[in-house]
């Protein structure tokens, strides 16, 4: 059941994100929202405006929190930044968000949980295998792969009964495929035309999914793609 329970989504102003709340509150669940553009969260999204590049901010967010239920680790971000010339601030802000902050807030709401809660982080396929363009994105993906696990294991010897998941999909028609794209516009335009990606509410189902199973299972990857999608 998810109906009146509080969940945190991360990103909730764009893409997965904001499918993902919009389809909570069809549930009845309170969504709180973290993202910077608080004006474009779904309706009946409480929106808060947060750096999660930002330890400080990320920690006045969850400091202001009763009780959580949930944690959606959704936000990321993808620049086509090269190991071997790809820039030192490129790479920063990708660690500082893709891993640095998920593993924060993943610490962070851990704390709020009344009862046993769950957290599911939104990787990629990138986590599982270095796609050809290479990159500093990728080795952020494989981090949040050893981030779900290692926390798994923590709960388990600490007997916490929480549950952590992790949702990795291959290309997603959202605004982070731009950023990916930027400056290789014509490449995204016949990546498009070659098929027919996932949308944002394709991943947002597999989530809800997941926040709906029994309490006695705990989902450890799910992998999706688009059938055309060949790696």
């Amino acid at each position: 059941m998810i109906k009146n329970k509080v969940i945190v989504v991360t990103g909730a102003s764009s893409g997965i994100g904001k499918a993902l709340s919009e389809k909570l509150v069809e549930e009845g669940a309170r969504v709180l929202g973290l993202c910077r553009r608080v004006e474009e969260v779904p309706s009946g999204v409480e929106g808060y405006a947060c750096d999660l590049g930002d330890e400080g901010s990320v920690r006045d967010f969850f400091e202001g929190v009763d009780r959580l239920d949930g944690l959606v680790n959704n936000a990321g971000v993808a620049y086509l930044s090269s190991i071997m010339d790809g820039s030192l601030e490129d790479w920063d802000t990708m660690w500082k968000v893709n891993v640095r902050a998920l593993a924060l807030c993943s610490q962070l709401a851990l704390k709020k949980f009344s009862t046993a809660g769950q957290i599911i982080n939104v990787s990629s396929m990138s986590g599982h295998r270095v796609p050809p363009s290479g990159g500093f994105y990728s080795p952020t993906k494989f981090a949040v792969k050893a981030i779900t696990e290692s926390l798994r294991l923590e709960l388990r010897q600490a007997k916490n009964a929480s549950r952590v998941s992790s949702v990795s999909p291959g290309f997603v028609e959202t605004p982070l495929l731009d950023d990916y794209f930027s400056g290789r516009e014509e490449d995204l335009k016949k990546t498009k035309q070659a098929m027919k990606m996932l949308d944002a509410g394709d991943v947002a189902d597999v989530i809800l999914n997941i926040l709906k199973t029994p309490l006695h299972v705990e989902v450890g990857d799910v992998q999706l793609r688009s059938v055309e999608q060949n790696v």
